[in-house]
């Protein structure tokens, strides 16, 4: 069941052993969402489906994989079955703030699509998405995932449904969408995700996300949660610079395009697989606001911020709006923009070997359950890469002290 790509510098026995031992822990953890033995036997199957060997997790090789005659316990989990997938998706968050919480964590949005022929699937219609790079029929969901120096995993999402699903009440009751839902925009997803995170007192200090959510109602929570960000904005973004602070006026293309050459510092945003993942960056500081100014039971001085970079070889620009502690330095925000890779890494990972992408049902429930399985593996995983890379890392030895 361990694949290669999973191994760690650990001894195959005692990876063996934290394998067993946390695929124990998450089906006893997710035991409670099933009132029957038989449904959480199915839900231990179509878990240990995921993490196996093959490719495609379709109904029914996950049934060949499990024993099963034919895929319909398989598929019964995620259609005909009773459980909570959102409740699925707060032990997930849990599982993960216990593994790989962090205070300086990052929370990073984002969205990926997946591929759907017809008309049936829930939330399936002709829109853009970036796993395809072109407009073309797909389902779009919306993420979190927590990023921390001991690793990274999902810790919520959401499908999202365009105006078409929202609009047309029989299609949203023959795709069983809970009564009530009505459209939300991306960004409006993404603080749903972040009010939740907030709400479960999940560690973090900043958040990270792309052009499709960095104005609006996103910062607003962010700002009375005295949480830092650096969120994608378009080149025709206006900022202006307030009293105190170098003059600054005008589209975030215009203040680029009129900086001085000598502004540029070239920084890493972390290692990638080629190494160090260099760009040059410009900070520009726009004003300073007490905390108070968004929630008066706070205090502190934050620093309103414009964040470019330009790609070294063929001078590509991209924009950030930032919100941070005043003081902060333009490296610390490189490196916290530099850990929405790991979101890339996270979509990546979770549809070539743990099936994101190969959910067979039509409903909403079964692609929230569906994804909600994918996330307990994916995080299962990453707790596993951590514990076992930490029981081999050297142990620090300490230094007699020098009598004089």
């Amino acid at each position: 069941m361990i694949r290669r790509s999973w191994m760690t510098g650990s001894s195959i026995e005692a990876t063996l052993e934290l394998w067993a031992s946390s695929l124990r822990d998450v089906k006893g953890r997710m035991r409670g969402l099933f009132t029957q033995e038989r449904v959480a036997a199915s839900a231990n199957l179509f878990l240990d489906g995921l993490l196996g060997d093959e490719r495609r997790k379709t109904g029914w090789m996950r049934a060949e994989a499990a024993g099963d005659p034919g895929p319909w316990r398989q598929q019964a989990i995620l259609g005909r079955g009773r459980w909570d997938a959102d409740g699925l998706r707060d032990i997930v968050r849990e599982y993960v703030v216990e593994n790989l919480g962090a205070d300086d964590a990052v929370l990073v949005i984002d969205e990926t699509g997946f591929l759907k022929q017809g008309k049936a699937s829930c939330g399936v219609a002709r829109q853009y998405t970036g796993s395809a790079g072109k407009i073309t029929n797909c389902q779009i969901g919306v993420f979190a995932a927590y990023v921390s120096a001991r690793g990274h995993a999902f810790i919520d999402r959401a499908l999202y449904l365009p105006k078409s699903w929202t609009g047309d009440p029989a299609r949203l009751a023959a795709a069983h969408v809970p009564e009530g839902t009505i459209f939300a925009t991306k960004p409006a997803l993404a603080v749903d995700m972040i009010r939740r995170a907030l709400a479960a007192n999940v560690p973090f200090s900043w958040v990270v996300a792309d052009t499709v959510y960095g104005v609006g109602d996103v910062e607003g929570v962010l700002r009375r949660a005295c949480k830092g960000y650096v969120l994608g904005v378009k080149s025709s973004h206006y900022f202006g610079s307030w009293a105190g602070k170098p003059p600054v006026a005008g589209t975030a293309e215009d203040i680029a395009r009129n900086l001085a050459p000598d502004a540029w510092r070239r920084l890493s945003a972390g290692e990638g697989t080629k190494g160090a993942r260099l760009h040059d960056w410009v900070y520009c500081e726009l004003a300073d606001l007490d905390a108070d100014e968004y929630d008066e039971t706070r205090t502190g001085l934050w620093t309103r911020g414009l964040l470019i970079r330009r790609h070294i070889s063929d001078g590509d620009l991209a924009f950030f709006t930032t919100w941070c502690p005043a003081g902060t330095d333009i490296q610390t925000l490189v490196c916290v923009e530099g850990q929405r890779w790991a979101i890339e890494d996270s979509f990546e990972t979770a549809k070539n070997e743990l099936g994101l992408d190969h959910n067979e049902t039509r409903s909403w429930h079964g692609w929230n359950r569906h994804v909600s399985l994918v996330m307990l593996a994916f995080a299962m995983m990453a707790a596993i890469r951590y514990r076992a890379n930490d029981m081999t890392l050297p142990k620090k030895t300490r230094t007699p002290a020098t009598r004089n």
